[in-house]
């Protein structure tokens, strides 16, 4: 190579050089995250678009829910059906899972691949070691606790033995307790484009959740120790709770049942909690928020909720499907005493806007949602939005007492607990046994009537064979 090719390929090199670095010497313009939330402020709330619905405050979550618990009714409604990140809130669906799956006492050994899944230097862990072995409850603490990554990892092998199996799991159990818009892909919400849900989906998820009393006081446990194994060297590892709602934090919500956070760099802040209040029971959503106003905007809602809804019970209100009436009860009286074969549910409830009046509702009777201990429910709605339902239960399963041994009221509906001389009379068997009954002298009525009648054809027919035998001269005597 000549001198001056040399010359030209070493000058090229370094213009190639200095390009390079002025544009490392740029610096990257960081994204703003705290304007974006700001931004997110002026998106649209759904639920304020309501008629008559008392108007929800503007949050800077990218998506955000408030449900009532029991009902299902949706109190506060933004972007609650947009795809977005979990991050740690998918442990409500892993740990729901291994309670449905598991016994408390079940002991779970964390593998190689459980424990070395997860970036120790930045992942929440636990800090076990390959081969420790712990209770199913303690690794439960663990994951909701200190939302230990391995631990859920652990759970979703000690059930599934895969994370695909688990998945699949994840996503069926999903699918059956409403989640439409929802794919799970790991068990503690590591990144990944394909792990998502919506606002609405975790929110049924954790109305399941926090049904449960044992995994609603696990997550409002504020810390955990972790116990000392045969394999496990490190000793007095303790989890504290990341949840600044709870007892003794910065958020602290006294009505709060439990809480559960998440974060990743694409998911930003998630939070779910539920708290108890005047009667009522909500669920809190937060997806995609900034740091910490999760907390702020989740108490916004809790208060919003509580200040401008109530809860009402049917014997609270007219309602056009009063049990007081004849349709509901039995017109046989047994013993001088008489019993109703349907009513409502007096446990079930409405949720009420208190801008609205319960004569306002729309109510519907439907046979397709009823469960085990009911014959129908009735819809209640404002407009389009199902404000609750209420149970239609059939209630001549349970039997009457009559005490016969008691001559001093006989019509007391106190009911002693030495049932010697108690005589139970169940009205529905009563029932049962007076059809079938019924329909056995109906059939041995109409096989005395085929007897009959075939007794007189016979008659007949001998009648015209002896008129046939004496027209040929024949007389039927003689035989």
């Amino acid at each position: 190579m000549s001198l001056k090719n040399k010359k030209n390929t070493f000058i090229r090199i370094l213009s190639i050089t200095l390009v390079f670095s002025f544009f490392c010497s740029i610096p990257v313009q960081a994204i703003d995250y705290k304007k974006e939330a700001q931004e997110r402020k002026s998106l649209e709330i759904e639920s304020n678009l309501y008629d008559n619905w008392p108007l929800g405050p503007a949050i800077g979550a990218q998506a955000a829910i408030l449900m009532d618990a029991n009902t299902g009714s949706i109190l506060y409604a933004k972007n609650i059906h947009e795809q977005l990140y979990p991050a740690s809130i998918t442990k409500l669906l892993t740990t729901y899972i291994a309670m449905n799956e598991c016994e408390l006492d079940e002991m779970v050994t964390f593998s190689e691949n459980a424990v070395y899944s997860i970036k120790w230097w930045e992942d929440a862990n636990m800090g076990v070691y390959p081969g420790s072995c712990l209770t199913m409850e303690e690794v439960l603490y663990g994951i909701l606790v200190g939302s230990a990554n391995e631990a859920a990892y652990a759970v979703a092998e000690h059930i599934s033995g895969n994370l695909e199996n688990f998945a699949i799991l994840m996503n069926k159990t999903a699918k059956e307790l409403g989640c439409k818009n929802s794919n799970f892909v790991t068990p503690n919400g590591i990144h990944d484009k394909n792990h998502y849900t919506t606002a609405y989906d975790i929110a049924l998820i954790a109305k399941a959740f926090f049904a449960n009393d044992t995994l609603a006081k696990m997550s409002s446990t504020t810390r955990f120790d972790v116990p000392v194994t045969e394999n496990q060297t490190r000793e007095g590892i303790i989890l504290n709770a990341k949840s600044l709602l709870l007892p003794g934090k910065t958020y602290a919500y006294e009505p709060l049942i439990g809480s559960k956070t998440g974060y990743t760099d694409y998911a930003r802040q998630t939070l779910v909690s539920c708290a108890e209040k005047n009667g009522m029971k909500l669920i809190c959503v937060i997806l995609k928020e900034e740091a910490p106003a999760q907390y702020t905007d989740t108490i916004e809602l809790f208060n919003y909720g509580f200040e401008n809804f109530s809860t009402l019970y049917l014997d609270e209100a007219t309602s056009p499907y009063s049990i007081d009436n004849h349709f509901f009860t039995t017109d046989i009286d047994l013993l001088g005493s008489s019993k109703t074969i349907l009513s409502l549910d007096k446990e079930d409830y409405i949720i009420l806007p208190n801008t609205i009046s319960f004569e306002e509702l729309i109510s519907k009777v439907s046979y397709d949602e009823k469960n085990e201990s009911s014959v129908a429910c009735i819809n209640y709605y404002y407009k389009n939005y199902l404000l609750g339902k209420i149970d239609v239960k059939l209630d001549i399963e349970e039997p009457l007492l009559f005490d016969f041994g008691n001559q001093k009221d006989h019509n007391s509906d106190i009911v002693k607990e030495d049932t010697q001389n108690t005589i139970f009379i169940n009205v529905f068997h009563i029932l049962l046994g007076f059809i079938i009954i019924t329909v056995f002298f109906s059939i041995v009525f109409s096989l005395q009537s085929l007897s009959k009648n075939k007794r007189i054809a016979k008659k007949r027919k001998n009648k015209l064979r002896r008129t046939i035998l004496h027209g040929n001269h024949w007389d039927i005597n003689r035989f």
